[in-house]
């Protein structure tokens, strides 16, 4: 499919009406200044969250301004912390691993050696943490007074650190950085009881991704994806009723104590008007869950639906996390799964392991029929989920002794330049820092690393999940459980979402009392 093609997909599943306007005042509102996020800002629904306006945000816009700001990173930085600053600085961080594309691996080691260059004698300690282990890691470190000076986490993370006073709090100003230059959603990540205790590194929301073989082989317009979540049921039912039980139209993921899965529930339950407290209100006060009101049931009796009444979702979708949907996506065992860019590469990279010239072709095929587009849409709104990560300092307590604030600061300052929130996220986020979009490298990534365009486009419609301590225990086991609930018909829907809403409303009053 041509780049063109590709395109007028996105148009039309954008909304069959209209997508993008112009390029011209758009781009023009996007591409000049530092303060790219006021000239845009919307007035209501998801653009308010975000700061951006979805009329105004479109892949077109994206392209346009990419590569029209040459950034001095070194100049920037030896302004905010001199060349010769000495110092020690240990920084944690869960970065690239084996299975991770070579250029994560190359641009993490370049990033190491530009600090180790721009700042000689800083004595730099890295320790790159397994992901499944770096929470419960720095956990114990902190509690012992042994945490890292700085750690890169996870947007969800951050708040419980802040709240047991474990983190420093920041001030943008002393960084050369201003509010508008950071998402609104990425801002109220890294903010506890109106004071900020980190930066924005980077920022991303995945989109929905299908075949279009499928679709065409279903009797389903393959150039005409689901617009809403009631059409991604239909779309799921006519393919498996068409194509057979092998073939399951739509890759749910419901596993437990798994993180792939509210990344994939929460779209869908804010869509609908539900949330799993308010986060997804533009004034949230995380008091009281909202999650079995009868948009939240509507939402969950729409997974119910598909798993239990259709049968056009994998029976595994209760085991499954998005490493299996990748595989049920490449040998054409699903034809609908919600992602990140990097899927792209991802499936790529698991083709050229192939040796069997038959199911050669068969992943040859599927990826080159592989379409990203928006999520869709529900009654109330079209929504993902505001991801990314954040950098935040340890406050002396936690880290076992004074941090070394100089080496804080640079190290902290790299981060969230242009250049590195961009480099260090490259296959799978963007830049936090609004100016990245604007920089050749930017231009370089859209030029390479295909669909790019239409997840960022995504950005607009993202909602953070809740700011508050407790967001990792409703988000990873409390969500993930009342799936499960209703889906294995452990319980009925309403009885699932009325103990996910209890469980959620009680561990809340716990920190509150």
């Amino acid at each position: 499919m041509s780049d063109s093609q590709r395109r007028s997909v996105l148009s039309s599943s954008l909304d069959r009406r209209r997508l993008i306007g112009t390029v011209g005042g758009a781009a023009a509102g996007l591409a000049l200044g530092a303060s790219v996020a006021p000239s845009v800002l919307a007035q209501d629904g998801q653009g308010a969250q975000t700061g951006v306006d979805p009329a105004t945000w479109n892949p077109e816009t994206i392209t346009a301004m990419a590569g029209t700001e040459t950034v001095d990173t070194m100049a920037e930085m030896h302004a905010l912390v001199p060349a010769e600053t000495a110092g020690e600085l240990s920084w944690w961080v869960a970065g690239p691993n084996q299975a991770s594309p070579p250029i994560a691996t190359q641009l993490f080691d370049e990033y190491i050696t530009t600090f180790n260059t721009m700042w000689p004698a800083i004595s730099l300690d890295v320790q790159n943490v397994d992901y499944n282990e770096l929470l419960d890691k720095t956990r114990v470190a902190a509690a012992g007074g042994a945490a890292p000076s700085v750690t890169k986490f996870p947007i969800l993370w951050g708040v419980e650190f802040a709240a047991r006073g474990l983190l420093q709090e920041i001030r943008l100003e002393d960084y050369g950085l201003t509010a508008d230059m950071f998402w609104p959603g990425a801002l109220k990540s890294v903010t506890w009881q109106d004071k900020i205790y980190g930066i924005p590194t980077n920022n991303e929301t995945m989109a929905f991704i299908y075949n279009r073989d499928i679709f065409q082989r279903a009797g389903l317009n393959p150039d005409m994806p689901p617009q809403t979540w009631d059409e991604v049921r239909q779309a799921s039912k006519t393919i498996t009723d068409t194509l057979g039980p092998r073939v399951r139209g739509y890759g749910m993921v419901a596993k437990q104590n798994a993180g792939n899965t509210p990344f994939r529930f929460m779209p869908l339950l804010w869509a609908y008007g539900g949330s799993a407290l308010d986060e997804a209100d533009e004034a949230p006060t995380y008091a009281t869950s909202k999650i079995n009101t009868p948009e939240g049931v509507a939402a969950l009796q729409l997974m119910y639906d598909m798993y239990v009444t259709d049968k056009s979702v994998p029976t595994s979708a209760l085991t499954n996390t998005q490493v299996e949907n990748q595989d049920l996506f490449l040998t054409e065992q699903i034809a609908m799964m919600i992602s990140h860019p990097s899927e792209y590469v991802a499936l790529q990279s698991k083709l050229a392991t192939l040796t069997n010239p038959e199911e050669l072709e068969r992943a040859q095929r599927v990826v080159d029929n592989m379409v990203y587009t928006l999520i869709p849409a529900g009654p109330v709104r079209r929504a993902v989920v505001f991801g990314g990560s954040n950098a935040h300092i340890f406050t002396d307590a936690a880290h076992g002794g004074p941090v070394d604030q100089n080496a804080a600061k640079a190290m902290m300052g790299l981060l969230t330049s242009p250049e590195w929130s961009l480099k260090n996220n490259w296959t799978d986020s963007n830049p936090s820092n609004l100016r990245g979009f604007r920089t050749p490298w930017m231009k370089e990534r859209l030029e390479s690393i295909r669909f790019l365009e239409v997840t960022t486009s995504m950005l607009p419609y993202g909602i953070p999940f809740p700011v508050v301590p407790e967001s990792t225990e409703i988000m990873n086991s409390i969500i993930p459980d009342m799936l499960q609930n209703a889906l294995s018909e452990t319980m009925s829907v309403q009885e699932a979402a009325d103990d996910a809403a209890q469980k959620i409303n009680d561990l809340i009053s716990q920190r509150a009392s």
